[in-house]
């Protein structure tokens, strides 16, 4: 016998939707937008749902955060093969990752220079939607409802281009910062997802620059 979840159709287009949106942008939907997409009257059904997943293995929920939905991966990948879907969530043929992680980055060098390294880890690639370059130590909780605390482990690709709604490593003059970002016209957003921190706006000519790209997340808790 297969120990496959078994998911009902509602199910099953709960975790599409969660999978594309981590593809998309970097970060799962909140519970009202997957009410909105699916037609929910209330983000109590999304949420009524979400628990049934998590009974069955398929994702985990972190409480606290708007968007605290995490993917089961070995679950995930058994699901889209049996239904002969792919999603970019695992990395084919790609078993494992060796990744620096960036601690504190100084002023004006790039992130990767070797004297940012504090460390490598070694970890399976499927954890990630797209292939990362390094792993980030996150400071402070301007990014708690995006489920991204102090002290995880963001994974990152590096790339100079990332499109609004993505959560982003960005570099504004001497400080790297994550924030999700916004483009709005000629200037540029970066949202913090806590209320308590300030939106932070880009103006032409201002010194900015994107470093990468948020494609994943280690609780720092799950390399102990």
């Amino acid at each position: 016998m297969s120990d496959r979840p078994k998911l009902t159709a509602r199910q099953q287009q709960i975790l599409d939707l969660i999978q594309s949106a981590i593809t998309r942008t970097g970060a799962p939907p909140t519970r009202a937008e997957i009410a909105n997409e699916l037609g929910f009257r209330s983000a109590n059904a999304a949420e009524e749902h979400l628990q049934a997943l998590a009974r069955k293995g398929v994702i985990e929920l972190v409480s606290g955060t708007s968007r605290g939905i995490r993917l089961r991966s070995d679950a995930v990948r058994s699901i889209n093969a049996a239904r002969g879907t792919h999603f970019h969530l695992p990395i084919a043929g790609l078993s494992h990752l060796t990744l620096p992680l960036i601690g504190r980055v100084a002023a004006g060098s790039p992130i990767l220079a070797q004297e940012h390294v504090d460390q490598t880890y070694t970890l399976e690639g499927s954890l990630f939607s797209h292939r990362p370059d390094y792993l980030l130590k996150v400071r402070g909780m301007s990014m708690r409802d995006a489920g991204i605390m102090d002290g995880d482990l963001l994974a990152v690709q590096a790339t100079r281009e990332a499109r609004s709604g993505q959560i982003v490593v960005a570099r504004l003059g001497d400080e790297v910062t994550v924030k999700r970002l916004r483009r709005t016209g000629n200037a540029i957003e970066l949202l913090p997802e806590n209320p308590d921190y300030p939106v932070i706006r880009v103006e032409p000519g201002e010194p900015f620059e994107i470093e990468g790209l948020a494609v994943g997340l280690i609780r720092n808790t799950m390399l102990m």
